[in-house]
């Protein structure tokens, strides 16, 4: 099977960004709804968990069509992969806040919260491929 264009790999690593999303909400009320005595981090932490491993199983698969050759390979990849989701998210936040604390409105929130997630996620892909999954996605 050959390699889509990259205009396609983006929008695919778009949709899945948005699967994965989705993945952590369900999970989320999922677990407020098996277990609704637990604290709210509790499905907070479910959440990020599942939509962490959808978004890495769906990257590495369909976008960057990575195949590790050995277990501490695979296991440097996913330590990568985390700490610049976390970076990404941090990256994310600032803008949200930031426009927030600027223009104290919902709309500004949403507002940067969007622009963060673009930019969070165009980082996040460059970083992937070059230092995550490399010599895989054009």
């Amino acid at each position: 099977m050959s390699r889509p264009a990259p205009f396609a790999l983006g929008l695919r690593y778009v949709g899945f960004a948005v699967l994965a999303t989705a993945a952590n909400l369900l999970a989320q009320e999922a677990t407020v709804r098996l277990v609704p005595w637990a604290p709210l981090l509790v499905s907070i932490a479910m959440g990020t968990g599942v939509g962490f491993v959808v978004k890495y199983l769906l990257d590495k698969h369909l976008v960057f069509f990575d195949a590790s050759r050995t277990r501490t390979e695979e296991a440097r990849k996913v330590v990568l992969y985390g700490l610049f989701s976390v970076a990404t998210t941090l990256v994310f936040w600032v803008f949200e806040f930031g426009f927030f604390a600027l223009w104290g409105t919902s709309t500004a929130k949403y507002a940067g919260a969007l622009l963060g997630l673009g930019v969070g996620y165009a980082v996040k892909y460059g970083l992937d491929r070059r230092f995550v999954f490399t010599g895989s996605a054009p």
